[in-house]
C-alpha cells in the first residue's frame, strides 16, 4: 500500500476508478427516456442512456452518528433526484426524502446534522473547481458560507464528542497547507486548533478533541504518522511511527474512548494490516490481519460494534463485529449485494448503510441492531430497467509483460458467443495508483447492454494487489503499464466470443492519458479511443498542480518524477508530443473547470490529431470539472460514447 498521502494525491488526480466513470459527455442528440431503443441483440432488451441515468444516486452523509437527525426520524443523504446532487432528509420510517438544498449548478452534498437541532452542514464547490466550501443551513432554511475565502478549500473533519465543536480543515491561511479549525456549534466562532506549518496532512481526530494524527509523506512508498496534543499550548507533533526502510501507514480512526488510534501498515508484508496503538503505553497490538489490504476499520460510538473492510480482489468485504460476543452481526431483509457507508446512532441502537452490487446501484437501508432487521428506504435503479437484464462481473487475470499477471474486472454481454462475437473495450482506471473495482456503473452497464464487452484492467501500478505490484510503475509510466493495457486488448481478441477486429480503449484522467498514449505509441493496437479528461502533457500537468495539494506533491513527484528534473522523460511519455503517430479515431471529453487536467490539455491534443486528418470528436462542458455531476451531461456523454464506438469500432 502506498502512503496515505500518495493514495490521497492519486485520488485527487483521478477521482474516477474505471468502473466509476459514469459522468463525462459529448454533444450528441439526447436520448429519449421513453421506450427502450430497438435491440441490437435479439435476446436481451436494450435501454437508452437516459434510462440508465434516470437511475437515482443515493449516498449517506459522513457525519458519523450525526448522520441521523437528533430526533432519529431522518438520515441525511445526498441524491441527484433533480439532476444535480443536493442534500435531503430521508425519513427513517420510509417515504419520499425532503429536499434541503436547491442547487441547480454544482453538487451540494450533505455532511452532517447538528447534534441538538435540525441545522445541517453541507459542502459545495464552484462548478467542479474542487474548492469546496462548508455551509450551514439553519432550521429556517437560511444558508451561510462558513468558509467564504475566494481561493479557500475547506472540508469537514469531525465533531467533538460533546457536540459543542466541529472541526474543519482549511487552506485559507496558506494555499498549500491545511490547518485544523475548531468552530463553536452555537456561534460559529472559530479558532485555530492546529496551524500546519510542517508539511503535514491532517488524518484523524480523537472523539474528545484532544489528539490529532498527522500524515507526512516521505516518498511514494514511505510516510510517517505524528501525534499532536491539542490541549497542550504550542504542542509539537511527535513521531508515532518510528521505522526503518520503506513503510506506509494510514490512520484509520481513534477508539471511542480516545485512548488508542487504529493504524494500517504494510511493515510486515505485501498488504496493509490493522493495528491498535495505545496512546498511554505506545504499545502496538495486531487488530486485523488478512491476505488483502484492510481498507478501513472503526468502532460504533459506544465501542460495541467494530466495522472493517477488506479490498478483496476489487470488491469490499465488510465485517460488522459485535465485540461483546466476538461474532459478526447477521442482518435480515437485505437483497444480494455489498454493505457499505455504515453510520450508527449515538446509542448504537440503529445503523444506516448502503447496499450495492454489479447490477444494482447503492440504496439506503436502516437496521435495528437489537433484531438485525433491515428496512429499505430507497430504490435507486430506474424501474424501467429489469435488473435481470444487467450483467454481473467476473474477475479474470491475463499475462502482461514479463509474465506479470494482470487482474481485471470483466463484463461479458449476455448474447456474446463464438457465433455472435461482441465488440470490446479495455477500460483503464484513473490514478495512476487507482483500481478498477466491481460495483454498479451506469456507464459500463449501458455499454454492455448494447453489446460491448468491457474489460476493466488493473495494470501494474494499481492498488489492491500488494505493494510490490503497486510500485512496479514508479517513474516508468507510459511504459510497461501501458503495455499491460495493450496486452488486455490482445487477450480480448483471443476470446472466441470477442470480435478480434473490434476492440477499443477508453478511460478517464490517468486512464484518459493511457488511452491517448495507446493510440500514439501503439497506433495499431486498438480500433479507436475514448479519452475522458486525460493528461496529454505531463510537463505542464505536473507543473500546474494546484497549491492545495500541498505535501501530497512530495509523494506524487516521487511516483511520477519531479518536473524540475524529469521533464525530458515526461515529454517522452506525453501523447501530445507524439500526436502525429495517432491514426485511429479519437473521442475527447473535457470539463472547462477541471483543476487537475486543464482544458488546454484536451484542446491541444484535439488540434494535433485533427491535423493528421484522423476523425476526432471533442466535447467541452463549461459547467463541469474533473468528473461530471450533472445528469444531463452524463446522459449526453453516454450517448456520445455509444455513437462514437458504434461508428468507429462495431462493424
Amino acid at each position: 500500500m502506498k502512503s496515505a498521502n500518495l493514495v490521497s494525491a492519486f485520488a485527487l488526480l483521478a477521482t474516477l476508478s474505471a468502473v466509476a466513470l459514469p459522468h463525462p459527455t459529448f454533444a450528441a442528440e439526447p436520448a429519449s427516456a421513453g421506450a427502450p431503443m430497438a435491440s441490437t441483440q435479439a435476446a436481451t432488451p436494450t435501454y437508452t442512456a437516459a434510462q440508465f441515468f434516470d437511475t437515482t444516486s443515493y449516498s449517506l452523509a459522513n457525519g458519523g452518528p450525526n448522520t441521523f437527525s437528533p430526533d432519529g426520524r431522518f438520515v441525511l443523504i445526498s441524491s441527484d433526484k433533480t439532476g444535480v446532487i443536493n442534500t435531503y432528509a430521508q425519513p427513517v420510517a420510509g417515504g419520499e426524502p425532503v429536499q434541503l438544498t436547491t442547487s441547480t449548478t454544482s453538487a451540494a452534498r450533505g455532511v452532517s446534522y447538528f447534534p441538538d437541532d435540525a441545522r445541517i452542514l453541507f459542502s459545495q464547490d464552484g462548478g467542479g473547481d474542487e474548492l469546496t466550501h462548508l455551509f450551514v443551513r439553519a432550521e429556517d432554511g437560511k444558508v451561510t458560507d462558513l468558509t467564504p475565502g475566494e481561493k479557500e478549500k475547506a472540508d469537514f473533519f469531525g465533531w467533538s464528542q460533546d457536540g459543542k465543536t466541529f472541526y474543519v480543515t482549511s487552506n485559507a491561511r496558506d494555499a498549500s497547507a491545511f490547518d485544523v479549525i475548531a468552530y463553536d456549534a452555537a456561534t460559529y466562532e472559530k479558532r485555530v486548533a492546529f496551524e500546519n506549518t510542517g508539511g503535514f496532512s491532517p488524518a484523524a481526530l480523537s472523539p474528545d478533541g484532544r489528539w490529532l494524527v498527522l500524515d507526512k509523506a516521505l516518498t511514494s512508498a514511505n510516510n510517517d504518522l505524528y501525534l499532536v496534543d491539542l490541549m497542550q499550548a504550542g504542542g509539537e507533533p511527535k513521531l508515532l511511527t518510528p521505522h526503518e526502510g520503506n513503510v506506509a501507514y494510514t490512520a484509520y480512526d481513534f477508539t471511542p474512548d480516545s485512548k488508542a488510534v487504529l493504524i494500517g501498515t504494510d511493515e510486515n508484508g505485501e498488504f496493509q494490516q490493522a493495528i491498535r496503538h495505545d496512546l498511554a503505553t505506545g504499545q502496538n497490538t495486531p487488530l486485523i490481519q488478512a491476505d488483502w489490504d484492510v481498507s478501513f476499520v472503526f468502532y460504533s460510538p459506544s465501542g460495541r460494534y467494530r466495522v472493517s473492510g477488506l479490498n478483496a480482489d476489487a470488491k469490499t468485504e465488510l465485517t460488522l463485529l459485535d465485540t461483546t460476543t466476538n461474532q459478526p452481526v447477521t442482518l435480515s431483509g437485505l437483497p444480494d449485494g455489498d454493505i457499505g457507508a455504515v453510520r450508527f446512532t449515538e446509542d448504537d441502537s440503529r445503523m444506516a448503510f448502503t447496499v450495492a452490487s454489479d447490477t444494482s446501484p447503492s440504496d439506503i437501508f436502516v437496521a435495528d441492531l437489537a433484531t438485525g432487521r433491515a428496512t429499505r428506504l430507497t430504490h435507486a435503479l430506474n424501474p424501467a430497467i429489469d435488473e435481470a437484464n444487467l450483467v454481473e462481473a467476473t474477475i479474470v487475470r491475463y499475462p502482461g509483460e514479463g509474465g506479470v499477471m494482470i487482474p481485471a474486472v470483466l463484463y461479458k454481454p449476455r448474447d456474446a458467443s463464438a457465433a455472435n462475437p461482441a465488440p470490446a473495450i479495455v477500460l483503464v482506471h484513473g490514478g495512476p495508483g487507482g483500481q478498477t473495482r466491481r460495483g454498479y456503473s451506469a456507464m459500463v452497464q449501458h455499454l454492455v447492454n448494447h453489446g460491448y464487452a468491457v474489460l476493466g484492467a488493473n495494470n501494474r501500478g494499481s492498488s489492491g494487489y500488494g505493494k510490490t505490484f503497486f510500485h512496479m510503475d514508479d517513474k516508468k509510466h507510459g511504459e510497461a503499464d501501458l503495455r499491460d493495457i495493450v496486452a488486455g486488448g490482445q487477450w480480448l481478441r483471443e476470446q472466441d466470443w470477442v470480435a478480434d477486429d473490434q476492440v477499443a480503449v477508453m478511460g478517464g484522467s490517468y486512464g484518459g492519458y493511457i488511452t491517448a498514449a495507446a493510440l500514439a505509441f501503439h497506433p495499431e493496437a486498438f480500433e479507436a479511443g475514448v479519452n475522458i479528461f486525460g493528461v496529454t502533457n505531463w510537463v505542464r500537468t505536473l507543473e500546474s498542480i494546484p497549491a492545495w495539494w500541498g505535501a501530497q506533491r512530495i509523494a506524487l513527484f516521487d511516483e511520477m518524477g519531479d518536473p524540475a528534473t524529469d521533464a525530458e522523460r515526461h515529454r517522452r511519455i506525453s501523447p501530445l508530443f507524439h500526436a502525429g503517430n495517432i491514426r485511429r479515431p479519437l473521442l475527447v471529453v473535457q470539463g472547462a473547470n477541471d483543476p487537475r487536467v486543464l482544458q488546454v490539455e484536451s484542446d491541444e491534443l484535439v488540434a494535433a490529431v485533427r491535423a493528421n486528418n484522423v476523425p476526432v470528436e471533442y466535447v467541452l462542458f463549461p459547467n463541469e470539472g474533473h468528473g461530471f455531476t450533472r445528469r444531463d451531461n452524463r446522459i449526453t456523454a453516454q450517448d456520445a460514447y455509444l455513437k462514437f464506438l458504434d461508428e468507429h469500432v462495431r462493424k
